[in-house]
């Protein structure tokens, strides 16, 4: 699944006209800003732009506008200049951005920094210092090396977006939760309970973590010491815990990289299992029925460690290969908002997906999604939302629509898992949609075939009754299609289904 940014009609259009620059008594310049969708309809402050840049609209009212000078440039709209600047190497940036306030403001933009610094070779080698942000980290620049020049002529909403949704508040939008939305939290379940109650919701279970080890000796600093030159996945790169540690600390970036490796118990040297010696940690007893077992080591990848700055998070995905999953907070505290998926629900508000699921489109930023879309979700029908704090372990269930962001600095454990009540939407996933199917090893070319093959060896009842389900379900597409066509009532003796052209015969249809 692959999630792109959807154009919007600028600030102005997507939130609201209310974009204006206030000057507080005894305080600097903020940017007042009101949003339609606040959840309280008051004005958020927004400190100024560091290079004094404001939104498009701003421009009507202002006396200069620095895009009137800057020669054919002017005939690019602003998002078709940020794309054109995303092929420029270093060197072609300093030097566009030298020769006019304008260009300066856009070669400045970090987020061309960074593309351009995840694909350089120190940042794969992983031999740098982190610098507070990512064109002076590529450069190896000081702060007293930085130059800020005041661009308070500018008027880009492509520039200004960014900054507005990092500092846009994340507490109007994940408190105040209406009762009817909450997720539902319990103190423990067990096997049986969740079996046949609590397979197919999303529930909060504040027990079981406080139990594990790694709850208690757990935290940043423990595991700086402990695991500070060890490497681990954060995106696209692989960094030494020691230098995301100073990046999470020291970014300001709208979408911060999200440490989520699913080789931490191997790299980390623990132990997982109740009944293992000296275990770190162990499933939720809950959790514990998982028929991807049968894989042995054929299984897909199924666990990681999630560690993040606040404001970081996973814009609307499902898991993996229809599996369900729990997510542990071990430090920090994670808001989540979710929706069911089935063939009367749509997705999320704010998310499109082409019809055989594969691709995905939403706003690139959680905060973006916040401010355009969260109010309307909050009124859909099957929404539910809350927030897992430390201790606590949340359910996600087989084919749920969920966002989730770190309210502060988190350390998560999450691990994917098929229940017995979500078999067969497992093996329909594997089956039908191949191309989708995520995580396996390279030399499992079968799939389905492989797991067809395990649970006919150790739980062939359980694979049976999966089989007539998806019969059943086929079999109930197929009569509500024949019923849309009229073919049940053409077999039945009536008029069957006609195009309505002349006298409705149908001889007369070329």
């Amino acid at each position: 699944m692959k999630s792109t940014l959807i154009p919007t009609g600028g600030i102005a259009s997507e939130y609201s006209t209310h974009l204006s620059t206030a000057m507080p008594s005894g305080g600097a310049e903020v940017e007042s800003y009101t949003s339609r969708t606040d959840l309280e309809e008051s004005s958020i402050a927004i400190p100024q732009h560091p290079y004094g840049v404001r939104p498009t609209g701003n421009k009507y009212t202002a006396t200069s506008n620095a895009k009137d000078f800057v020669g054919t440039f002017q005939l690019f709209p602003d998002e078709i200049i940020a794309i054109f600047l995303e092929y420029l190497d270093s060197a072609d940036l300093r030097n566009l951005g030298s020769s006019c306030k304008f260009l300066y403001a856009f070669c400045r933009s970090d987020d061309v920094w960074k593309a351009l610094f995840i694909e350089s070779k120190q940042s794969q080698g992983g031999s740098f210092i982190w610098r507070r942000s990512w064109r002076s980290t590529l450069l190896g620049l000081s702060n007293t090396h930085t130059s800020q020049i005041q661009c308070d002529n500018v008027f880009s909403d492509v520039l200004y977006r960014p900054f507005l949704c990092t500092h846009t508040p994340l507490l109007p939008y994940t408190s105040n939760i209406p009762a009817k939305n909450s997720i539902t939290r319990l103190g423990n379940l067990t096997p049986e309970e969740f079996s046949e109650s609590w397979s197919d919701k999303p529930f909060i279970l504040t027990e079981p973590v406080r139990e594990w080890p790694v709850f208690r000796s757990w935290d940043t600093e423990s595991l700086m010491e402990r695991y500070g030159d060890v490497k681990f996945r954060a995106e696209a790169v692989d960094w030494s815990l020691d230098t995301y540690s100073h990046y999470m600390w020291n970014s300001s970036d709208e979408s911060p990289l999200y440490l989520f490796d699913r080789s931490f118990v191997e790299k980390m040297n623990l132990k997982v299992g109740k009944n293992e010696k000296d275990a770190s940690y162990w499933i939720p007893e809950c959790f514990g029925e998982d028929l991807f077992a049968v894989l042995g080591d054929k299984r897909p990848d199924d666990k990681w460690l999630i560690i993040g700055p606040a404001r970081s998070g996973s814009t609307y995905h499902k898991d993996p290969n229809a599996t369900s999953a729990w997510n542990a907070v071990l430090r920090g505290s994670k808001y989540w908002i979710m929706f069911p998926s089935n063939s009367s629900s749509p997705p999320p508000p704010g998310v499109y997906v082409s019809e055989d699921q594969s691709e995905v489109t939403s706003p690139l930023s959680i905060a973006e999604w916040l401010l355009g879309f969260h109010a309307e979700a909050r009124k859909t029908p099957g929404c539910v939302e809350g927030v897992c704090g430390e201790g606590e372990v949340l359910h996600v269930p087989s084919g749920w629509w969920h966002l989730v962001v770190n309210l502060d600095a988190s350390i998560a454990i999450t691990q994917n898992f098929v229940p017995k009540a979500h078999l067969s939407n497992v093996l329909s996933f594997l089956r039908d949609k191949p191309n989708q199917v995520s995580g396996f090893k390279k030399e499992v070319l079968d799939p389905y075939g492989v797991f067809v093959e395990g649970m006919e060896r150790y739980y062939p009842d359980l694979l049976n009754q999966a089989f007539e389900d998806l019969k059943k379900q086929a079999e109930g597409r197929k009569r509500k299609w024949d019923i849309a066509v009229g073919k049940e009532e053409e077999a039945n003796g009536g008029g069957g289904f006609s195009f309505g052209f002349a006298d409705d015969s149908d001889e007369e249809v070329p």
